[in-house]
Formats: structure tokens, sequence, C-alpha cells
């Protein structure tokens, strides 16, 4: 069929398009109609396939459902399609699952099989949403196997949805309706009669109850069904329904109540002979029971979630008051992220490196024994408020003994609670190679690729280890794949002992590094950001920077693993998570590290606030080339935040002719001479002032001359003074500096350059009413107006607007939802003492006052409303000091 009709069912999310664009997908839907913000009701979006259709290796069935007496019923049908993957979806209503039959949705990616071997399961619902659902859908079709989408109204327009070949609604946007439902989700899964469910990671992955619910459920197999283009074969010998059980594609039950839990693991870990943190080995019960703890063991402490991770639940206390406010937030943030409100204190080991283990471990069939494959270890160390950055393999850190023992104890660990799946086991490492067990992360992790990209001969040469297909081969009963077993090292050379030895070790290659990105605001302390996604372009994969010992170019392999797609709204309810971007050299860390450094340059993401800015400036920083990544970094290098990342003066100086150049280009394509130009009374070399920061920014004076070749020789010198004319004794020493190449178009959103000897990339997004144009070299973005000396001149006698003063009023940092007041009308307030909690993207920030003795005249909004960033949340009476 050349053209169908679509519908989706949109709630709440007020998204401002329908436009379902697949970064992977060579088709492309589009909106027929607009949805605009509808809080409460559904909203029905018509749309229209394009002339391209999808090619798959098979045909794709659709299902029906019906409710009966209010109970859900569920019955296979064909639906006659063979060029098509539809998605089958399903809504809430009154807190029931409920089919749409004309919610027929065409799959915007489809994958081709790698493999001709039969499939470990025939369909998995993937109990997750965003990134890692995408990553587990596209291991799952690359190995003939369908799969389940579930999501929340919030998520109705989320690419996982679209990908996968069926999707169930579970519920509103809130995690505790939707993803963290396990009565939902196990609806969804007896509706659809899926062989298995992957967790994921966060949410319901490390929850042994929902392991356990899963392990015992029993579905209807779907008969396979043959389609003929005219009629529906069913190939069953017995046209009666069978029953099946559902596998949890994860460890067992057991094993994540057992390791899952950080109390028990402990002693768990005690019991197996691994080092583990000073610390009390019980749940605390109270405020002041955590007190007690923490003067018995001595400050610093962590007090910790006992169940999750990623950061959640955690705070780092030197004080008795910080343990008092570090308990309330660490045990709310713990039940909202995890549904489990359980805490437990422990040593803080200061100033250590976050090293970790992979591990995948399966019963192997055929000897009946647990096959342990045990990867080269990951580096974690670069994190903000417990929440991993930067995530590299191998560490920088860890010498080969230090590794050989903590791969001998991981693997007694493993054997001592039978653990089959992929985990992780992560050790807090100090200054003098001493290792301490932190927890085992029973799921799969959020930084694995890095692990895959370095495992085997490397990624380069598609002989790697993919771990969610090693997963689903673990959970079906036929254990780790053979072609994994080959990759470990058994060989008895000094270096493999020296590497870890024991012949259980996957052997590696190369260096690979990752990226977390976040819809955060790094120059205000990181708070989250939503809004719609208004353009998202991705680094090409394949990228050639400088090799760190030869000068020669050697080629970075580019991996992204993303959850959204332009016009995508990012909403408050989820994680800020927006993508991973993994930089992988067969050769060196530095190689990767420049690699990762260009990609995040070509990576364009607008419309939301992102960390790229903060996460180019550590790649950029010395300690961290280097390897002194301990977990302190952060606070080390940013302790008053992230202000933005500086250029050094020669970087200035050459932003200022790419960006001159970028204007000459702009208003040259346009048949408009630069304004900046006219006046010059030299035909060879021409004269600009360029200002770095807007008119009032840094001017510097540029005369450049092109010659044959095409090769722009300019002559850059800033000028000191502030008076009306431009003498020589008003600039500084010239620097002189060569650009033989500019590759931009006005319509693009990048310009690539050839300057100072090396390729850089930058993004550039466009000019303002008066002309100022905005760049962004090395994640730092900077506003430049380019004029004519003359106008300089001129320029010289406007005066800077004063900013707003707003010391009266207190804002709310960042959209979210208004938990509480700690104040009242009235009230007279000290500094730093806590107003209100704010919570965005399920962290609950505290904000505090920055005045002293200052009496509080008014409460804005109401606790439980939504907020908008800078919205006003109280005021402070004036005083003669603020009038």
């Amino acid at each position: 069929m050349s053209s169908i009709k679509l519908f989706s069912i949109l709630r709440g999310v007020g998204a401002p398009y329908c436009q379902r664009i697949s970064r992977l997908s060579p088709s492309v839907y589009r909106a027929s109609s607009i949805v605009s913000n509808i809080p409460q009701e559904y909203s029905t979006c018509a749309a229209t396939k394009s002339s391209r259709q999808f090619s798959t290796a098979r045909t794709t069935y659709t299902s029906t459902s019906a409710i009966s007496n209010n109970q859900l019923q569920y019955s296979p049908t064909s639906l006659q399609t063979r060029h098509t993957v539809y998605t089958s979806t399903f809504a809430i209503s009154n807190n029931q699952l409920q089919y749409s039959p004309n919610s027929l949705q065409p799959s915007a990616r489809s994958f081709s099989s790698t493999s001709n071997d039969t499939p470990p399961f025939r369909k998995i619902l993937i109990a997750n949403r965003g990134e890692i659902a995408i990553r587990i859908i596209e291991s799952a079709h690359k190995h003939n196997i369908r799969t389940v989408a579930i999501y929340s109204t919030a998520d109705a327009n989320s690419p996982h949805v679209t990908l996968a070949n069926e999707a169930v609604c579970i519920g509103p946007p809130a995690s505790s309706d939707s993803y963290l439902d396990i009565d939902k989700v196990c609806k969804a899964i007896e509706l659809t009669g899926v062989e298995g469910v992957h967790p994921g990671y966060g949410f319901l992955s490390e929850n042994s109850h929902f392991a356990e619910r899963v392990e015992k459920m029993v579905v209807n197999e779907e008969p396979y069904k043959v389609d003929d283009g005219e009629n529906t074969t069913n190939t069953s010998d017995n046209s009666q329904e069978k029953k099946k059980k559902v596998k949890f594609i994860g460890p067992s039950s057991h094993a994540i109540e057992s390791l899952g839990d950080k109390i028990q693991s402990k002693l768990i870990a005690d019991e197996a002979g691994v080092s583990t943190i000073p610390g009390y080995n019980g749940e605390i019960t109270s405020p002041e029971h955590a007190i007690q703890i923490a003067n018995d063991i001595g400050y610093p402490i962590m007090i910790k979630a006992s169940s999750g991770g990623g950061g959640k639940g955690m705070r780092i206390c030197y004080t008795d008051p910080e343990v008092l406010e570090g308990y309330k937030l660490s045990k709310a943030e713990a039940l909202s992220f995890f549904g489990d409100d359980r805490l437990l204190v422990e040593k803080y080991v200061e100033d250590p490196h976050h090293i970790e283990i992979q591990v995948l471990s399966g019963m192997n069939p055929i000897t009946n024994e647990l096959d342990i494959l045990c990867f080269v270890e990951r580096e974690c160390s670069i994190q903000r408020r417990n929440q991993k950055v930067i995530e590299e393999s191998p560490s920088p850190h860890l010498l080969p003994s230090t590794r050989r023992e903590m791969i001998r104890q991981v693997k007694s660990l493993v054997r001592n609670v039978n653990y089959e799946s992929a985990g992780t086991v992560e050790f807090l490492v100090d200054k003098h190679q001493n290792f301490y067990f932190l927890e085992m992360n029973t799921r799969l992790q959020v930084e694995h690729p890095v692990t895959e990209m370095i495992s085997g001969d490397g990624y380069h040469s598609g002989n790697y280890v993919d771990l969610v297909h090693g997963m689903l081969e673990v959970a079906s009963g036929r254990g780790i794949p053979q072609k994994y077993l080959d990759l470990v090292d058994n060989s008895e050379s000094e270096e493999n002992i020296k590497d870890g030895g024991e012949g259980a070790n996957v052997r590696y290659t190369g260096h690979a590094i990752e990226a977390r990105i976040y819809a955060e605001d790094p120059f205000r302390g990181f708070l989250p950001s939503t809004g719609p996604l208004v353009k998202y372009v991705e680094p090409p994969s394949l990228l050639d920077v400088k090799s760190d010992s030869s000068g020669d170019e050697d080629t970075c392999h580019i991996r992204v693993d993303t959850g959204v797609v332009p016009g995508m709204v990012i909403t408050p309810h989820y994680d800020p998570i927006l993508s991973k971007i993994i930089s992988y050299s067969p050769t060196s860390r530095t190689t990767a590290i420049s690699g990762l450094g260009s990609a995040l340059d070509q990576y364009l993401l607008r419309g939301v606030q992102h960390n790229v800015p903060f996460v180019r400036d550590v790649l950029r920083n010395a300690d961290f080339m280097q390897g002194y990544t301990p977990t302190g970094f952060i606070g080390q290098h940013y302790p008053d935040g992230f202000s933005g990342g500086q250029l050094s003066e020669v970087e200035r100086r050459e932003l200022v002719v790419i960006a001159r150049e970028i204007v000459r280009r702009r208003e040259g394509l346009l048949k408009n001479p630069p304004l900046a130009l006219l006046g010059s009374d030299n035909d060879e070399v021409e004269e600009v002032v360029v200002c770095l920061g807007g008119m009032f920014g840094d001017a510097y004076l540029v005369r450049s001359s092109i010659d044959g070749a095409g090769v722009v020789s300019s002559c850059v010198t800033k000028i000191q003074n502030e008076e009306d004319e431009i003498e020589d004794d008003d600039i500084d020493e010239a620097q002189f500096i060569d650009m033989s190449e500019l590759d931009y178009e006005p319509s693009s959103d990048f310009a690539n350059v050839q300057i100072g000897g090396e390729s850089r990339a930058l993004q550039v997004h466009g000019d303002d009413e008066v002309g100022m144009l905005k760049l962004t070299m090395y994640g730092l973005d900077a506003d430049i107006l380019v004029m004519s000396p003359d106008e300089y001149k001129l320029a010289r006698h406007m005066e800077e607007p004063v900013p707003l003063d707003l010391g009266d009023f207190v804002l709310s940092p960042m959209p979210g939802t208004l938990i509480s007041f700690a104040v009242k009308e009235g009230d007279v307030v000290e500094l730093g003492q806590e107003l209100c909690v704010v919570e965005a993207m399920k962290m609950q920030n505290i904000i505090k006052s920055h005045k002293a003795g200052a009496t509080v005249s008014k409460l804005h909004g109401e606790v439980g409303a939504s907020l908008r960033a800078d919205e006003i949340l109280l005021e402070f009476e004036k005083t003669e000091d603020s009038e």
C-alpha cells in the first residue's frame, strides 16, 4: 500500500509536532495535523507514510484484544502485511489496558537479521523506555526476535514505541503509575504472550519481586502464522493454545534479592572473600541512627539507597547536620526511583577511583558447569552527585596485578551465588591500589557499550561481544554463545598472566570512552532542562583524528546510543539522559579521547540545555588527558560549579579568523557585500574588527588576504584601549594565522575548517537581527559581531545595559514540581536556610536562602504545582539596601 492513515494516542505531553523520524529508518512519517497541549484527554493525530517502504526478512503480525466483563482478553490474529512492520498500540482507560483497533503504526525501523540460527526467543517484552529499550530492540531484531514495547502516555511518540513490533500503553506519565507498576507490566506480558522480559536498567530491573512474578508467569503460546497474501495458515499441528513459561532476561530473583540489596550483598561479599568497605551491615532506622553510626565509623560517610544505583539516593556527609539533610533526601529519592526507601551507611573512601568488572555468566548446557566471562575493567570515576558522566575501558589507573586479584574475587562472588546473566561488580580503588567492594549491579549497565567495543578483536573487526545477545542466550537456557567463549585468552604467556590470566578473561583490543549526554544546564548547577528537541544531528560513525604519537591521522569509530529524535519533547518525568556517545580507537586512549571530542563537536542538540559543554571541557583537561581521574575530579577542578570552558588566547584568535570568514561566506552567497568591507581602501588586504562576546566583548583587529590557492592569511591583534581612534599603540602583539580550508554553506549547521595545522568542526547557529553570529567551538558558545573599523568606533559610544536586580526574589532554577515550603510568610531566614524543595526528573533539590536576616513577604505558587524555569517561588521584604 502506498499510504495509510496512522493514529497515535497522545496525552499530556503537549507535543508541538506529530512527526515520526527515526535516525535509523529510511521511512519518514509526516504529520497531517498538529497536536496542541491537551493535559487530561487524548487527542488523535493523523499522519501519512512516505512512498518508501520497509524491507523485512519475514512476515510480521499484529494482535487484537477485547474487554469482556472488565477482563482483558487476548486473541492473536494475522494482518496481511509483507513489507511493512506494524505496531499494535494499546491504551489505558480507567486503569485498565484497552486495545485501539485503529491504532496501527508502521515501525520506524526494521533490522535485518545477521544470524541464521534459531532465535533464543520468538518474542520478548522490554520493560523499559528510551535509549536502553532501543538498544535491546536492535539486538533482538538482529537475531530474529520480535519485540514488544511498553510506554506511558508521556512517551506515546517516543522512538522505542515506534521501533518495536508491538507496543502497550501502561499508564500516565508518573513512573509509579506506569513503568514501576508491576501489575500493569505483568498485564502487558499476559496480553502480548511474550516468551521473555528484558528489564533494561533502572525502573524494575533490580526489583526481585518483579523478577519473581515474571518467573512464575505462564502465558498462551502464539503459534507461527504464514501469510500467503490471500489466506492465513496456522502451521501448528495442534489448534489448541499451548502454555509456556515466561523467562526473565536477567539473573534469578534470588540473585537479584541477594546481590541487589546493598546490605545483604556486603555480607555475601564477605563470605566470598571479597574486600569490603567498613560500615554498618544493616538497615538505618532513623536520622539519629545514621548520626550514631557516622560517629562510630568516623566522617566522611556515605548514605545510600539499599536498592538500585545510578547515583540516586546517595549523599556524602561530613557533619551531623549534613547527615540529617542527606537522610531525608536519600530516603525520598530511593522511594521515588526504586520503590524502596531503605538506607545504609558506610565509610566514604576519599579520592578513590570507581572501577568495575563486567561479567557474563551462564550454565553450559553441555558440561552443566557455570561459564564465567570477565571483561577488562571499566573506569567510571568522572561523576557528579555520584552519577557517572564519563566512562572508559581499560582504566588508566589500574595495575595488572590489581586487575588480576579483582577478577579472582569477582569470580568467587559469582560462583558463590550461582549468578547467571550479565552483571557488574563495582569497586573503589585508592591511590595505593587497595580496592573495596561497593555493590553488584544485577542488570545491564548504562556504560556497557565501552566494554562491548573493546572486547575480542575490537568493534572495528566485527568480532566482539554483544552483551544483550549474551543475556538473551543465557536466559533461554542455551548458555553463553560459543563464539564469545572463543574470545577467552587461554594462553599462558607472560602478557596474559600480567593482564589477569586464569584463562577466563575476554581478550580486548584498543580503548573506548563514553560520554553520557544529559538534558541539564551545566551553567545552572546541572539542573534538569525540558522542552522540545528542536534540532538533533548525530556525528559521523567514522572520524579521522590526529594520532598521539606520529601526528598522522587515525580512525575513530563512533557509536551513538540514543532515545530521542528531532522534535521530541523532553519531559520532567524521567531520568534526563538523552544519549550516550562512545568513541573507540584500536590504538590508544589519547586517540579515543580525541575522537570523542570531535564527535561532540559534531553532535547538534538545540531546544534544551545539555551537558556537552561540560563534557567537552573535561576532555580538554590536562589531568584527565594524563589519566588522573579520581571520583573527586569534578569537585577538584570545578569547586564553584561550571561557568564555561576557557579558550587559550591562540584559540580565541583562531576563532576570530574563522568567524570572520564565515560571515564573509554568509553575506557573499547572499550577494550582499559584507558591511565590514564597505569603505575599505585596500583591494588586497581587508580590515575588520571582530568582537568576541558581542558588542561589549573583547575586540580584535583582523587584517586578512587570500592567495591564489585559497589560503586565508590573517594578522590578528587585540584592541586594548577604549578611545575613539584605533591606533597602532592600541593593539598588542600580532599573531599570524593561516586557514587553508573552509567547508561551509549558509544553510548548514556546521563549518569544517583547516586552521593552525589541524581539522576543526564548529557549529553555526546563525545570526540575529543585528548581525550577531553564534558559533560553538570545543563545546563553547560564542556571540560574535563583525564590524568595520568605522562601525566599531561608533559602537564604543554605546552604554552596556544594566541587568535587572532580582535580589529580593527566589526563582525556581529549573522546571519541575514544588514539593514543599520550609518557611511561611513573616519568617526571618538566615543565609543557607532551606526555603523549599523542587523536584525535577525525580531528583529533589533544596532551594536555600541567599540572604541573611531577610523577611519572607510572600510565598508564590502552590505545593504540588508545576513550575517553569525562573518562576518566582517567594519574595523578601524590600530593605534600604535593596532599594
